[in-house]
């Protein structure tokens, strides 16, 4: 399993794989390490988030589905 480059006094589970360039058409190549790691393969599709101050969330769909379907649950909850 990848490693990726740990900071001084960084938490286990907690990963830096360096940087990427964008290319002449505004891609990026993700990191061996990181695609191993997170079982990205080519084809998969990512969701990429952002916030003007803080940057951007490069991130597998279903790992923001499952955050987004409790969200709602509390919605329903405080419509009720």
């Amino acid at each position: 399993m990848a490693s990726g480059k740990h900071i001084l006094g960084q938490q286990s589970g907690k990963h830096v794989f360096g940087t990427a360039k964008i290319g002449e058409k505004g891609q990026i190549v993700i990191p061996k390490e990181a695609r191993e790691l997170f079982g990205i393969k080519p084809g998969d599709s990512l969701l990429i988030l952002g916030d003007e101050d803080a940057g951007l969330i490069i991130s597998k769909p279903d790992a923001v589905n499952e955050a987004a379907f409790k969200i709602f649950k509390k919605f329903d909850k405080n419509n009720k």
